[in-house]
Parts: C-alpha cells; sequence; structure tokens
C-alpha cells in the first residue's frame, strides 16, 4: 500500500484534529509540521515524531510531499494552498477555503493546472445525523423540499477576538458570525436543497463587539432556482452556545436537525432518527476526548482514500467554491442593502 506523505502548516487550535486524525489513517505518513511560533510546531514535532518547520515554503521545498494541510487562519489559505499546488502537492484546507471567492476560483484553477486534488473540510456532512437527512432526502420519501430554516445562536467574547491578531477582522478572518461559526450550518442546508441557488438577501451587523470589524449578527434568505426559500438567523450575541437548529419542510414530512441528532417525522406517523455514536470517540491528547473532530478524521480519511483511487474527493474544491459564492453572496448583500443574485 502507497503510503502518503503528508505535512501540516498551522499548530494551532485546530490541528490536533488533523495530527490525530492522521495518525489513525494507514497509508498516512506524518513527515513534517510547520507554524510560526516555533514553540508550537517543535511541540507537534515532538508529539507526533516528524520534523518541524516555521517557514511553509522551506517545508514544502525540501520536504517531497505528496499532501498538505492548511490549518491556519482564512486568510493565509488560499495563498498557501496555490503554492502547495504549484509545488505539486495535494492540498486539504481547513473551513473556510478563502475569504473571497477571487481567490477561491483561483485555488480551483491552480489546482486543476498542476493536476494536483484540492479538497476543502465540511466535516459536518459526515455526521451520521447529517448522513440520515441527505440519504433521507435523496431516497424521495420526504418528496419535495418546500422550505427550510436554520439557527446558530452562539457566545463570543470580547477576549475570544483580543487574544489572536486574526480573529475580528476582515482582511484577515474575512467576517464572523457567518463565515467563521455558522459556515458549516449554511453549508449543510446548500448540500440539502442540492439546486443552484437564486439569490441572497441578507442584513449583517455588529451590535454588541464593538473593538472588532465583523458581524455578531446576520439573518435573511437565501432563494434557490428550484422554489426552495431558506431562512436563517445567526448571532454570537447570546450567553452560551444554543444547540444548532436546521428544519426542512417536505411535502411527505419534517426533518429537523438539533446539534449532532437528527429526527424525522413522516405524515404517515413514521419517525427515524440518528445521533452520535458513542464509540466514535477521539482521542486528541493529554486525556481530552471529544467527539467534536471525529468527523475530521472520517473526511480525511476518505480523502486519501480518494487519493489512493485517483478519484476527485466528496468535498472538492468546486464542491465548496458552491458555499463561498454563497457566503459572498450574503456579505455582499448585507453590506450593498440589495439583493444578489447569482
Amino acid at each position: 500500500m502507497k503510503k502518503f506523505k503528508v505535512g501540516v502548516i498551522g499548530c494551532g487550535t485546530i490541528s490536533p484534529m488533523h495530527l490525530q486524525s492522521l495518525k489513525m489513517v494507514e497509508n498516512v505518513q506524518l513527515e513534517a509540521v510547520c507554524d510560526v511560533v516555533k514553540e508550537r510546531a517543535v511541540d507537534k514535532a515532538n508529539r507526533y515524531g516528524c520534523r518541524y518547520y516555521t517557514d511553509y515554503k522551506e517545508m514544502l521545498d525540501r520536504e517531497n510531499l505528496d499532501a498538505v494541510h492548511v490549518c491556519t487562519p482564512h486568510y493565509l489559505h488560499a495563498p498557501m494552498a496555490i503554492y502547495a499546488a504549484n509545488r505539486g502537492v495535494n492540498v486539504l484546507t481547513e473551513k473556510p477555503m478563502a475569504i473571497s471567492l477571487q481567490d477561491a476560483d483561483t485555488m480551483v484553477k491552480v489546482a486543476m493546472d498542476n493536476n494536483v486534488t484540492l479538497g476543502v473540510i465540511f466535516q459536518n456532512r459526515y455526521n451520521s445525523a447529517s448522513v440520515l437527512i441527505k440519504n433521507t432526502l435523496e431516497s424521495g420519501e420526504l418528496g419535495r423540499i418546500i422550505s427550510g430554516r436554520l439557527s446558530v445562536i452562539w457566545h463570543r467574547s470580547d477576549a475570544y477576538y483580543s487574544e489572536s491578531d486574526w480573529r475580528g477582522t476582515l482582511d484577515k478572518e474575512g467576517g464572523g458570525v457567518i463565515i467563521n461559526q455558522s459556515i458549516h450550518t449554511l453549508d449543510l442546508m446548500r448540500w440539502f436543497v442540492d439546486a443552484p441557488i437564486d439569490y441572497v438577501e441578507a442584513s449583517i451587523s455588529n451590535r454588541c463587539h464593538p473593538k472588532v470589524e465583523v458581524e455578531d449578527c446576520a439573518e435573511g434568505v437565501i432563494a434557490y432556482k428550484n422554489g426552495v426559500s431558506a431562512l436563517f438567523y445567526v448571532t454570537t450575541n447570546y450567553s452560551y452556545d444554543v444547540p444548532v437548529e436546521l428544519e426542512l419542510h417536505c411535502e411527505k414530512g419534517v426533518a429537523k436537525l438539533i446539534a449532532d441528532k437528527a429526527v424525522i417525522r413522516f405524515k404517515d406517523g413514521r419517525e427515524v432518527s440518528a445521533d452520535l455514536d458513542e464509540s466514535e470517540v477521539m482521542d486528541y491528547g493529554d486525556g481530552v476526548k471529544s467527539y467534536w473532530g471525529f468527523s475530521h478524521y472520517k473526511q480525511i480519511r476518505a480523502f486519501y482514500e480518494s487519493l489512493a483511487k485517483g478519484e476527485k474527493p466528496f468535498i472538492d474544491g468546486t464542491e465548496a467554491r458552491k458555499t463561498q459564492e454563497m457566503v459572498c453572496a450574503i456579505y455582499r448583500s448585507g453590506k450593498e442593502n440589495r439583493r444578489i443574485y447569482l
């Protein structure tokens, strides 16, 4: 079995989801990690038995890598992915793939031009609850989707933004509650509806975080060309993280996702559900165990299975670009105070 030589750029908060997952994938060998903060890079290199770098270009130039994972602040995803692709290295980047649609388009083009694979992390699509809803929709059991709604009502303190130099900034984070906290749920809605978007109409505001540049509240409608209208309300101004909610009103029933549990109630009285599998637990080190991230492992494993077969991954750059376009349209609508047609 071919083993893919892999590097990870970024040794911050999200990196354990990738590093531990890579440790569990049979056809992967972690060769190197990179972080601009040397202490973080050294710590991860010692923990995972690999080399370390503080310059991602040096790592990509010196290491003979097959793939690289990008786990850095949003604004760095595009330039790092583009540099790696130009070096003939496959890329799996954290969400969002970029902070502008132009950058996303460049990433897709460069990957195609260099015949490398570009994957983007949207791990919630791999959750059992999400899979149940998607499969039931595709089976036709729920009939046509009539409308949808979603809410992400969370808490982010001033300290959350002040702890880093990129969060809360338009040029580095690209936005706030939409592109960071809510993008996974918005992506799920788009995936479930599975139709081109007609238009987006939204409002965005910063109501409780005057020290940052990005929005902490947004609401609006995403209208799809198949007639479905999806309403959304998202905010980071609540006192705690309320479980995410997503609901689809269909001809033959209602599908509801609350946090990691899906419940589908059919008009004929049947009910089916799916929740987290208690056996699906990841140990991220230091005795910390959490369900968060197990679907990272599922997506990362699937990414390398696709590479081994010479197939495109389930969520490649072209697929992720659709969500990027939707997110960018929400920002345009909010900033320009008008309906944006796609």
